[in-house]
């Protein structure tokens, strides 16, 4: 999709018979040009907030999405669900302890190492109140969960070497769509609203 700079310049530069690069300094077409490199670095910083907010939410849903598939079942049990919350926290206790052990001797943590830690703690404390999950334990959504196979999507599922499942991407779209629940460490599962505010 051009930018608004592209198509500014490409006004100026027709008015101006192919010519764009003498411009004064404060004419209009250089306010024009300023304005609009302006707002496309605006834009530009608002995606990337945007996808800073959504990254966890997409990482969840292709974990428990990938669980789904591996299970070869329409919807998982509560049980199920549990074990596969604690995997998830555990993935981010692996790299942790790997960073943790890489160190050495005597050296402070690794700004890294301190964003993990706080992640696990934040993640475990979501776990205690009530982890946000798609609702696979449901028909519902685990067959939007199921249906990653969409044809907008340029992967597919495939096994891969290791034997773990590979899903196709859900659009961000649909996965707005799925139904969400909060499952707790005591083992309570409850309908919940779409993560709007983000995760950890």
């Amino acid at each position: 999709m051009p930018s608004t700079l592209e198509k500014t310049r490409k006004q100026i530069s027709k008015k101006r018979n192919g010519v764009i690069n003498a411009l004064h300094e404060k004419s209009r077409d250089s306010f024009r040009l300023h304005k609009a490199s302006v707002r496309d670095q605006r834009l530009d910083k608002l995606a990337a907030a945007r996808n800073k907010k959504e990254q966890p939410i997409a990482e969840r849903v292709k974990f428990f999405q990938k669980a789904l598939k591996r299970s070869r079942s329409e919807v998982l049990d509560l049980t199920t669900v549990q074990d596969e919350i604690h995997k998830f926290i555990q993935q981010y206790v692996k790299e942790h302890d790997s960073l943790k052990k890489s160190r050495r001797p005597g050296r402070p943590a690794s700004t890294r190492e301190d964003l993990l830690k706080n992640k696990i703690a934040a993640l475990q404390a979501e776990y205690d109140q009530g982890f946000a999950v798609p609702d696979v334990i449901n028909a519902e959504g685990a067959s939007i969960l199921s249906s990653g196979e969409d044809p907008l999507s340029e992967e597919t599922t495939t096994p891969s070497d290791e034997g773990e499942v590979e899903v196709a991407t859900i659009p961000w779209s649909k996965v707005t769509t799925i139904p969400w629940i909060k499952v707790t460490r005591a083992g309570q599962a409850r309908p919940a609203d779409f993560p709007t505010k983000g995760l950890n």
